[in-house]
């Protein structure tokens, strides 16, 4: 998917959490947006979701070059995030299985499979409420990098994941990110080092710190 950026701002009351931003995200590239906690991230990706509107300037979508509409957009999109809530009261393999409902796994991987990939055969039976956090975030993570979708957002994609899972994520998004668009918002290297271009927020906070995007 291809995300066009054209002059946006986003501000809650008189405050700007960013403004004048304009880019385009690639169809099929790797993209970084970073800067401290609280400085926004979040919410730019939000913007690049679709599901937060800008408070100024347009945001376009495309796949393969033809307009997408706005409403057409969620299917399209998988997100991964600290702050995403899981049917708590589900097992892992009746989650696995609600989520294929609305976005089914891409290369016809199946529920075992997928069980198999994210490395959680051993907790097939069990309520997600149940699980630890690092748990949870694998969890999160393989259901965004094994949807079939064409846009994947990532938001502090290692949070909560010792050294073994921070490498199974650097594996599965070599593995299950080709073709995609992957937006990584992070204020850690090593989650975004395998990005090709940078939007760094902090540029955008005021008119006189306005940049090109890198």
């Amino acid at each position: 998917m291809q995300i066009a950026l054209e002059g946006i701002g986003k501000r809650f009351g008189r405050d700007w959490i960013f403004r004048d931003l304009t880019f385009t995200f690639e169809e099929g590239k790797r993209y970084a947006v970073t800067g401290p906690n609280g400085s926004g991230k979040s919410t730019l990706l939000r913007v690049v979701a679709g599901h937060l509107s800008p408070s100024k300037g347009k945001v376009s979508f495309a796949v393969g070059g033809q307009p997408l509409d706005v409403d057409e957009v969620y299917a399209r999109v998988a997100w991964a995030a600290p702050y995403i809530e899981l049917i708590e009261e589900y097992t892992l393999d009746e989650l696995l299985r609600f989520h294929q409902q609305f976005k089914p796994f891409a290369n016809g991987v199946r529920t075992a499979e997928a069980l198999e990939l994210i490395e959680l055969t051993h907790a097939r039976h069990k309520q997600i409420r149940n699980f630890s956090s690092g748990m949870k975030q694998r969890l999160k993570l393989g259901l965004a990098l094994l949807s079939e979708v064409s846009l994947v957002l990532l938001d502090e994609p290692t949070t909560n994941l010792d050294e073994v899972g921070a490498q199974w994520y650097h594996d599965m998004v070599r593995r299950f990110g080709e073709g995609r668009t992957i937006v990584v918002a992070s204020n850690v290297p090593a989650d975004y080092a395998f990005c090709e271009s940078e939007v760094h927020i902090m540029d955008y906070k005021s008119p006189a710190r306005r940049r090109v995007a890198r």
